[in-house]
C-alpha cells in the first residue's frame, strides 16, 4: 500500500509517467497525466526527460495531436512482420481535397472546389469523414450557412504531426521538389485557422446525422 505522504522526486515522477503511457490503451495528453499525478507535478519536464532517454531505443516517446505515446522506432519498422496495409487507398482527388482542407481549414465545400478548380464528388468528402481524416467543424456565418470542414486527430496521427503548425511550409515544399523555385513573388503557403478565418456557428445535432458519412467507395469522381 502506497504512502500518501510520500512526495516523489523527479526520477519517481518519470517512472510514473512511463508506467501510465505504457499501460494506456490510447495516447495521453499532459492533462490526462497530470490528473493521475500529485498536484503541482511538472509533467512537461518528465515527458522531455523520457523523450530524451528513449531517443536511441527500439521504442521512442512521441507527441501526436498534443497526445503522448510510445511507438516503434521508424528504422525498425521492417521487423514488424505482422503489418497490414491500409485496406483503402485515397484517390488523387481525395488527397488533393485533404491537402486543401489541411491548409485552408476551416473551409466549405465551395472553397475546396474553388481551390481545386473542379467540382467535388460528394463521395470524396464522405470517404474522408468515414476514414476519420476530416471532421465537420461548424457553419459559416454567410448566406446558406454552409458546413465547414477541418482535419481530425486521425490526420495528425497518420502523417506523424504533433500539430497543424508542423505542416510543411514553403521552404519545406521547395526542398522536397513540390514547388517551383520560380514561384510568383508574394506566393506563400496558407496557415490553417489563421487570424483572418471567417466566423462560424457551432453545429446542430442534426448536422451529424448518418448521411454525412455514407460509404461511396465504389463511385468514381469525374
Amino acid at each position: 500500500m502506497s504512502d500518501l505522504s510520500f512526495q516523489p522526486d523527479e526520477a519517481e515522477i518519470e517512472r510514473r509517467v512511463e508506467a501510465l503511457l505504457f499501460a494506456a490503451a490510447a495516447p495521453l495528453s499532459a492533462l490526462d497525466l497530470a490528473r493521475r499525478l500529485p498536484e503541482g507535478t511538472d509533467v512537461s519536464a518528465a515527458l522531455m526527460a523520457l523523450k530524451a532517454r528513449y531517443a536511441d531505443r527500439g521504442v521512442r516517446l512521441e507527441c501526436v495531436a498534443d497526445r503522448w505515446r510510445f511507438a516503434t522506432a521508424p528504422d525498425l519498422a521492417f521487423l514488424m512482420t505482422d503489418r497490414r496495409e491500409e485496406p483503402r487507398r485515397l484517390s488523387k482527388a481525395a488527397l488533393e481535397t485533404l491537402a486543401i482542407i489541411a491548409y485552408h481549414q476551416p473551409c466549405t465545400r465551395a472553397e475546396i472546389e474553388s481551390v481545386r478548380g473542379v467540382s467535388l464528388s460528394r463521395g470524396t468528402l464522405d470517404l474522408l469523414l468515414e476514414m476519420g481524416f476530416v471532421r465537420l467543424r461548424g457553419r459559416r456565418r454567410t448566406p446558406g450557412r454552409p458546413v465547414t470542414y477541418a482535419t481530425a486527430d486521425r490526420f495528425l496521427e497518420h502523417f506523424g504531426l504533433a500539430g497543424l503548425s508542423d505542416l510543411p511550409g514553403l521552404q519545406d515544399m521547395r526542398a522536397a521538389g513540390l514547388l517551383d523555385f520560380a514561384a510568383p513573388a508574394g506566393f506563400d503557403v496558407p496557415q490553417p485557422g489563421g487570424p483572418d478565418a471567417p466566423e462560424e456557428d457551432p453545429l446542430d445535432p442534426e448536422d451529424l446525422a448518418p448521411e454525412f458519412a455514407q460509404d461511396f467507395v465504389g463511385r468514381d469522381e469525374g
